[in-house]
Formats: structure tokens, sequence, C-alpha cells
């Protein structure tokens, strides 16, 4: 690994399951001498907010992966209804600004019947083993104003608690509760990009850990968003592989396959230890 931490560590949304296959990766690459924890930046959006949260708390990366084999008490089961994935399609190939389509979701989120945000709020605070912004490496958590549609980003220097930062950063429109902040209500930072890797812009090195690399608006793809940090950047993008999408399944809102999604992904860094070797040593 290089010798330096001078690169940014980018976390994608994924749901549940998206949460325990980073930590996976992370894990496994952390056992093979490559410590994506020491990044002088990491941005966290959904799903990779949590991770974000998790592996700068000082809690060791191991017990985090042994966390995530054990039963997923205190997770609530959800999934995707057919009217919910039309609403998404619907926002994905409205023309025009993105904001104008994103704003037509956060209305659906704002108005749908889910279950009492405290009781959303519960569950990501019993993810964080630390409630605090950690001092030691910069952590940026997305989310989207539901009512603008505008991108939102949270730091330790924003004044918003990490906990509602996290739990707006994972509040999947429709599916669970807009989180409220300082009067505004706010949802899933992954709506307008999965991954958000536009914000590691001034980095030369950008790991990317993608559950999913698809995104509602074209601009908010990873692919998308590399290409834009200029072609000085050395990047890699690690998404699922064919065994780990097998044991995530379809709904990544389960917390049954969380401990299968964290196997699969400790398996997968066994094969990317020289990809992410090689972006970290500045290697083409």
């Amino acid at each position: 690994m290089a010798a330096d931490s001078s690169f940014a560590l980018v976390l994608g949304g994924g749901g549940v399951t998206g949460v325990a296959w980073e930590t996976g990766v992370i894990a496994g690459l952390f056992s093979a001498g490559v410590d994506l924890t020491r990044a002088e930046l990491i941005v966290g959006t959904s799903a990779g907010a949590v991770v974000a949260a998790q592996i700068t708390s000082g809690v060791p990366v191991e017990e985090l992966y042994q966390r995530q084999l054990k039963p997923a008490t205190g997770e609530i089961a959800a999934h995707f209804g057919v009217g919910t994935m039309l609403r998404y399609a619907a926002a994905g190939l409205r023309p025009g600004d993105d904001r104008h389509a994103l704003r037509q979701l956060g209305h659906a989120a704002r108005t749908a019947d889910t279950l009492p945000e405290q009781s959303r709020r519960d569950v990501i605070a019993g993810r964080l083993p630390s409630h605090d912004w950690p001092a030691a490496r910069r952590v940026l958590i997305t989310a989207t104003d539901a009512e603008t549609g505008e991108e939102v980003v949270f730091d330790r220097d924003g004044g918003v608690d990490l906990v509602s930062a996290v739990a707006a950063s994972c509040a999947v429109p429709i599916v669970w509760p807009t989180v409220t902040i300082g009067g505004r209500q706010y949802m899933d930072g992954g709506i307008r990009s999965s991954a958000n890797a536009h914000l590691a812009r001034g980095y030369d090195r950008v790991v990317v850990l993608a559950p999913t690399i698809t995104s509602l608006r074209r601009s908010g793809r990873v692919a998308t968003e590399l290409a834009a940090l200029g072609p000085a950047v050395r990047s890699v993008v690690v998404t699922p592989d064919t065994e780990a999408k097998t044991a995530i399944g379809r709904n990544v809102l389960d917390p049954a396959k969380r401990a299968a999604a964290a196997e699969t992904g400790r398996r997968q860094s066994t094969t990317v230890v020289q990809a992410v070797t090689d972006t970290l040593a500045g290697k083409a």
C-alpha cells in the first residue's frame, strides 16, 4: 500500500446487504495489508454512509465484519414494491432538470405511508458503534433535500449530528420515512447518485466500493462522475461479482441476506487486491 493516506474512499448505496458486502470487502483487503480506512477522505452514500461511520468509529475492522455475520436483530425488513419501482422509473426517465425529477420523487417520499421516523432513526443509531463524527478523518455523508431535489452534504462542521446525517442518507424514498433536520426533510443520498464520486474531486487516487453503479439519472452514474474528475485521476471501482450478486439476491433491504453478502464480499476482496493496490500506488 502507498506510504501516505492521501486518497479518497467512496462508499456507495445498496441497502442492508450493501453495508454487509462493503464491510466484507474492506475486511478482506485489510487482512491482505490494504487498509482503506486510512483514506484522507471518505464519502458515504446510503449504505455507504453507514459503513463510513462504522469504519471511522475506532472499532476494529475485523470486529465490524464479525457483527455482519450475527443475526440481524434490530433491523426491519422491507422491499421495493411495484408501485415504488414505477415511481423511480418515472423519475429516471423524466426529461429536463434533475432537481425537478427529484422534487417529484421527494413529494412522494414526504407523503408516503411508512413507519414512524423515530423508529427508523433507532435502527440507524443501532448500526453505529459511535454517534460522534470522527475527528481523525474527513467524512462526507450525502443526502437529498426532499423538497427542492438538491444535493446535500453533511460533515462534522455542519452542526448536524451523525445519526441524523446517516439516517437521512439512508432514507429510501417511499420505503422509509424522510428525515427531518432543522425543519427540512431529507431523503436518500443515492437517489441523485449511487455513489457521489464527484465529491472526491481534488484527490488523484480514488477507490470506489459500489454495490450498484446504476443511477436514476444519467448524470449520477459512477463512470460519468469519475470521468469528470479528470484524466490524471487513478481510480478503481469494485462492484459485486456473480457470487456476491447471487448471495445478495433481488431484495437489498432483506436483513436475512446480510451474513451471506458479507462473506462473499470478503471472498471477492482476494480478486481485487492487486487492482486496488495499483490504484493506491498511482499506477495506470
